[in-house]
Order: C-alpha cells, then structure tokens, then sequence
C-alpha cells in the first residue's frame, strides 16, 4: 500500500471498523480475551503499538503480542478488558486512549476467542511498564504491514492439517500466531484496494 493509496485517519479507520460489524462471530466455548491495537500518529504516519512479553510471564514467553488478556467478571464487555489490560501492563490511562472501533475475533488453538478493540493515544506518551509482562514496547509503522520484506507465512499442523498463516519480521522480532493474523486482518481493512468501487 503507498501512501497515496489511502489516507489515514481516526474518521476513516472508524469507518472501516463499523463497516464490519456484522461480520463479528457468534459465541463459542472458547475463553473470551480482549486486547487493544493501540494506533499513534508521528508525523502524519501511523505506528501500531506492541509488546515483547518477559521470561518471567507463564505463556507467551519472549514473545511479541497486543496488550490485553482473559475477561474478568468486572468488565462491562471485551473493549473495557482492552483497556484495563494495557492501563496495567503499559500505564496507559483509558481515558487517554480514543476507542475507535472493534475487529473482528480470532481464537487460538489455545482455547481464547480475541476480540480486538483499536484505540488511538497522542504521541508521544509516557508508557509505564509493568516489568515482571512487558521486556519492550516496540513501535512499528503500519506501512510495515505491506511491505514484502517485512511480510512472512508459517506452516503450522492443525488437527492434522497444514495451516499457512501470516507472519511479519520486524526489527529482529518475528510477529505470529494470533498477533500477526490481527495484524494481517487490519491491514487489510485499511488498504484502500479491497475498498468496493461505487455502483
């Protein structure tokens, strides 16, 4: 995608994420998780927001993922969990984050249904890590996404199956699983090519 393909903006994005609200999958037995795709702009371009989990964290070690977890029974609805995940695995307060709309869920072959809420925070911001999760914050332009360089697959056996999923190499860190497939599904919701041209 060039830059002239599509202009971002939190009007646009919003738009896009509304125009897939009905495509959101009924409940499963999977364990409801929410995470948050946390946007900024840096000088006209947009950045999306991850973490490098530690080796001290139960699952997932060392690896690179959204902010976010399972649901608690306090929370009103998956974006509220978003939130309250990243304002304590990051410090970002929820009130600084501008919510713009939802994805569509992603379950894992651990038993988790993701819902993804997208949120934009200004830049720059102060994070404040909780160090025993999150190693390093990393930053990285959604241009990124569509780049050959930076766009991977994996074969992955499923229930005697090869599956072939997204995966993107950014940086010396390799993005897979459910991150890079929520990541896959974002940027093709923000490239203007799968737009429908006007009857």
């Amino acid at each position: 995608m060039s830059k002239s393909s599509v202009t971002l903006s939190p009007a646009y994005i919003k738009d896009r994420l509304n125009g897939i609200e009905e495509l959101k999958s009924p409940s499963t037995n999977h364990i409801p998780a929410g995470v948050l795709v946390l946007l900024f702009d840096r000088d006209g371009e947009y950045w999306v927001i991850l973490n490098k989990r530690t080796q001290k964290v139960e699952h997932h070690k060392g690896e690179i993922c959204f902010p976010g977890g399972r649901k608690d029974r306090l929370d009103k609805d998956l974006t509220e969990t978003a939130l309250r995940e990243t304002w304590e695995e990051m410090g970002v307060d929820p009130s600084n984050v501008s919510v713009l709309g939802i994805l569509g869920k992603t379950e894992t072959t651990t038993g988790y249904e993701i819902t993804p809420t997208v949120g934009l925070i200004s830049y720059p911001y102060q994070f404040n890590i909780h160090n025993d999760e999150v190693e390093e914050v990393i930053e990285m332009p959604l241009s990124c996404l569509f780049l050959k360089d930076t766009r991977r697959y994996e074969a992955k056996l499923l229930e005697g199956e090869v599956i072939v999923q997204p995966a993107f190499h950014y940086e010396n860190n390799m993005i897979f699983g459910a991150t890079a497939r929520i990541l896959s599904n974002f940027a093709c919701l923000i490239d203007s090519r799968n737009l429908k041209e006007p009857a």
